[in-house]
């Protein structure tokens, strides 16, 4: 099972920021799932496989609330 998204940013410098804040989360790894994220202008490209539906929703879940978290900060900061 897989889950792709594309999150289109103002800018490829703000997308790579917000990929390196990933790369913690991608080496810790949420079980039964592997994360890959790719940066093409300024579109991040997140793909999530996982053996089963409630890892990748799990998975899902977990990587967009952690995007949600980096802007906010971005946006405070």
């Amino acid at each position: 099972m897989n889950a792709n998204f594309i999150f289109n940013f103002d800018s490829k410098r703000e997308a790579k920021i917000i990929a390196e804040t990933l790369i913690p989360e991608i080496k810790h790894k949420i079980p039964k799932t592997s994360v890959d994220i790719k940066i093409s202008d300024n579109k991040l490209y997140l793909i999530i496989n996982a053996n089963d539906l409630s890892s990748l929703r799990a998975a899902c879940n977990s990587y967009i609330r952690w995007i949600n978290t980096a802007l906010n900060v971005k946006k405070t900061v």
